[in-house]
């Protein structure tokens, strides 16, 4: 029979697809937005980050509630909010009232904020050790799915149909996503009606992860240096990667002089070449895993490949002169940081296997504020000096950062019981 986590971890895989077709959409349609509506780059920047204002301050209570009422009920209500509030986008926009619109993204923000946690919360229980990689790594990819889609289909839609409607049809899609939810998961193994004896051996000692008790040793999270390794290193990874959702469009758009509709196209390739160095990584991982490989020593070397190689792609992409080399640039850069997740994400269910939620949330907390100050910079760089070069050199010094201190202090030991 189709085993059970298979269906669980797809759903999620699809919960991030909408989750970034939802986020992504705006990064499109902010093109044309900003003419309509007469912003500035600064205002361009402020709407684009505002989506993480709501992102950042409700990770912890995600990961609380996803500790305390489990994944499933969860990220079923985040998925049904946040598709409201994007539907309500462009009505927002309409009014004329910035203030409204930053208030219908900040509030999108808050439904997405549950995502990982909940996801986190489900994978303790459902995913065994040595498949760990490939499911984190094949969830994450959702989002690049997403993400080019989103970019493949929203300059059409805009061109076709006007801005709103890449909201509005975006929107529908996390409805009908909730009524297969709600029907097929479970948040643990031994709920599911149609679960095999087989599949139930087989994730016993997931399982057995999984605590009744909910004290929340929160001091021992916040005084560990491994813990404090994961929560900066979320934050360096994530700095190139929310520069590069919200303004990759734009850096063709800008510098390449392509239209709304081919810069979407252009933007599709890096974040299909991430997808693909996502999920080879994480199998490559989870079978070196399986060898035999210490999951430190693994870590560590997915994560420096990551970061590192990121780094050197942006500092190139910064000065491209050619389409060619600017598409080529970019591609290297997502590529790397696709590896990336097969080194600090899954490390989080390592090192807190019974509150990998809670840990995830705060480091994805601080990984948050790339989203806020990261997105803001970037415009105001690219405002005051015309190019990229030094939105792209800062991003990569925050990479270079990032790998340093993993290297040094990053674990995959269980190191918070």
């Amino acid at each position: 029979m189709w085993p059970r986590r298979f269906t669980l971890v797809g759903l999620c895989f699809l919960a991030m697809v909408i989750a970034y077709t939802d986020r992504v959409n705006i990064s499109v349609a902010a093109i044309q937005m900003q003419d309509d509506l007469g912003w500035s780059d600064a205002t361009k920047g402020l709407v684009l980050s505002s989506f993480f204002v709501g992102y950042f301050f409700f990770q912890v209570l995600g990961g609380w509630l996803a500790n305390r009422y489990g994944g499933k009920i969860v990220l079923g209500i985040a998925v049904i909010l946040w598709s409201g509030f994007t539907l309500l986008t462009p009505l927002a926009a309409f009014t004329g009232s910035l203030v409204l619109l930053l208030g219908a993204r900040i509030l999108l923000g808050v439904g997405e904020a549950s995502v990982a946690p909940a996801v986190l919360n489900l994978f303790s229980r459902w995913v065994p050790s040595d498949e760990r990689a490939r499911a984190v790594a094949f969830f994450s990819s959702g989002a690049i799915v997403g993400t080019l889609f989103t970019l493949l289909v929203t300059g059409w839609i805009i061109v076709e149909f006007g801005w709103p409607m890449a909201f509005y049809s975006f929107a529908v899609l996390g409805f009908i996503w909730a009524l297969f939810w709600f029907r097929y998961v479970r948040n643990d193994p031994g709920e599911h009606p149609e679960i095999t004896e087989e599949e139930l051996r087989l994730l016993a000692e997931v399982r057995q992860d999984d605590s009744h008790n909910k004290d929340i040793p929160w001091r021992l999270i916040f005084s560990h240096r491994a813990a404090w390794a994961l929560i900066i290193t979320n934050f360096c990874t994530n700095w190139g990667l929310y520069v590069s959702l919200a303004w990759l469009p734009s850096y063709f758009y800008d510098t390449q002089g392509i239209s709304i509709v081919g810069s979407g196209l252009y933007s599709m390739a890096p974040w299909l070449s991430m997808f693909f160095a996502m999920n080879i990584a994480g199998w490559l991982a989870d079978r070196a895993l399986s060898g035999g490989m210490d999951a430190t020593r693994l870590r560590k070397i997915a994560q420096t490949i990551g970061l590192g190689g990121s780094a050197l792609f942006l500092f190139a992409a910064g000065s491209a002169a050619t389409p060619l080399v600017a598409v080529s640039t970019m591609c290297g850069a997502l590529a790397c940081l696709g590896v990336c997740y097969s080194g600090f994400a899954p490390a989080a269910l390592e090192m807190a296997p019974r509150h990998s939620d809670i840990l995830w949330s705060i480091s994805n907390t601080f990984g948050t504020i790339p989203g806020i100050i990261g997105v803001a910079v970037t415009g105001w760089l690219v405002g005051i000096s015309g190019t990229y070069v030094a939105a792209f050199a800062l991003a990569a010094a925050v990479h270079i950062v990032g790998a340093v201190v993993w290297l040094l202090f990053g674990t995959a030991k269980q190191v918070i019981h």
